[in-house]
């Protein structure tokens, strides 16, 4: 067990206000500081943008637990323990000749951090991270440990929990038999004719992500397209409703090939290899997700507001995320487009600007990602959520005492 100093989130916008911060390195020496009578909140690879992880106490740092993954006999499922990056889990399955569904564009994310935040990567097919766990081991405020299984009547309330129901320990996800891809890019898609062909442009391969700065074009559009097994590669056109298939990029010690050259799915669904600096580094993050029905008309509601956006932004992404059915997921009940920002680190200028653009996509019944910036206050929260109040339910008789409660939960959620 480890006293940690005080320490800032991963992109250092965020300052932990707890008293103390201790990276536990078994689940004994986390079952003795949540038995200590010390409010708690769990923290893992400190990638929120957002005091959902903090609190007024002691913050349990999980990523010191030993990093396990153990596949099933039947080799359908992973049990993966909580802290471990999904990148490391990644090479581990791809070892054992097995594969996630999809991972986030970052592999640095801790398994139980990201699937507790409905974290996603993209896939109009393809649910959140967190729609592939079918069991998550949890250590209650009593000591104990115990383990909520898909099918079980709390199940969709404790996958997306946002640490509210204790520590989590350990997590089960899907996997299936290892498969290669391989990612390009396109450069220059006029905005208007991306919006005509919107659900064209997400189905052109197994996932996709667009990026723009609300200029009149879509940047630039990458393509994750799954080989099928027993082929050696697939064609790609050399344009794309008039985007063109940039050339191959140089090798980067930081970001996953975009060269068209075919590799294992751990090398290719992230942005970003886990050796290296994620995403800019230095940053402000907020993601707003709007079914995606309606993304056509929410995009020109954002767009519309470009010139205030363009001088705070580095980069706008554009990604999809399949229903599913978690109580807190943003994807609950409906496919979604997922609008995400990445911000230079102008905390007062988008602190400003965040009220008028979730002002913008409040029609379209935007929901914000829970580990990102938002304006939201928790009457905006619940109008949301038809399942919250399911929800704090089950954290009230989970944890009667607020043991794992912080100021996110008791402003936000208000069990």
């Amino acid at each position: 067990m480890v006293d940690v100093e005080r320490e800032l989130n991963w992109a250092g916008t965020y300052g932990y206000l707890a008293d103390r911060i201790v990276r536990v390195g078994s689940v004994d020496e986390a079952r003795d500081l949540v038995t200590s009578g010390e409010r708690i909140r769990p923290l893992g690879t400190r990638h929120s943008f957002n005091d959902i992880a903090d609190g007024p106490g002691l913050l349990v740092d999980l990523t010191g637990l030993p990093a396990e993954v153990e596949v099933a006999p039947d080799r359908r499922s992973a049990t993966v323990s909580a802290g471990t990056r999904y990148g490391l889990a990644a090479v581990e399955l791809e070892r054992q000749g097995l594969a996630l569904h999809n991972m986030g564009s970052l592999p640095h994310i801790s398994v139980a951090g990201a699937t507790a935040t409905a974290t996603h990567g993209s896939g109009i097919g393809l649910g959140a991270l967190s729609s592939a766990v079918s069991a998550v081991e949890l250590l209650g405020a009593d000591g104990e440990l115990r383990t909520v299984r898909r099918g079980d009547p709390d199940f969709d309330g404790s996958v997306v929990a946002l640490g509210a129901l204790g520590l989590v320990t350990r997590v089960t996800v899907d996997v299936q038999p290892s498969y290669r891809m391989r990612q390009d890019a396109y450069e220059d898609l006029p905005w208007d004719v991306f919006l005509e062909h919107l659900p064209e442009v997400f189905v052109a391969a197994y996932s996709v992500c667009l990026f723009t700065e609300w200029d009149g074009r879509v940047r630039e559009l990458l393509l994750k397209s799954r080989v099928p097994d027993g082929a050696e590669d697939i064609d790609m056109p050399e344009d794309i409703l008039g985007a063109r298939r940039m050339p191959p990029r140089e090798a980067s010690d930081r970001t996953t090939p975009v060269d068209g050259t075919v590799g294992a799915w751990c090398d290719r669904l992230p942005h970003f290899l886990i050796s290296g600096t994620p995403s800019n580094g230095s940053e402000i993050q907020s993601e707003h997700f709007v079914p995606f029905a309606v993304a056509a008309a929410a995009l020109d509601a954002v767009a519309a507001l470009g010139d205030r956006i363009r001088p705070h932004l580095h980069t706008a992404e554009l990604r999809t995320m399949a229903a599913d059915s978690a109580w807190l997921s943003p994807s609950q009940g409906e496919d979604v487009l997922c609008i995400a920002f990445t911000w230079r680190k102008h905390p007062e200028e988008v602190a400003a600007l965040l009220p008028d653009l979730e002002a913008a996509l409040a029609p379209f019944g935007q929901r914000p990602h829970w580990g990102k910036m938002s304006s939201l206050d928790g009457d905006a929260i619940e109008a949301l959520y038809p399942r919250i109040g399911g929800f704090r339910d089950l954290v009230r008789r989970s944890d009667p005492d607020g043991v794992f409660r912080g100021p996110f939960l008791e402003r936000i959620i208000r069990p």
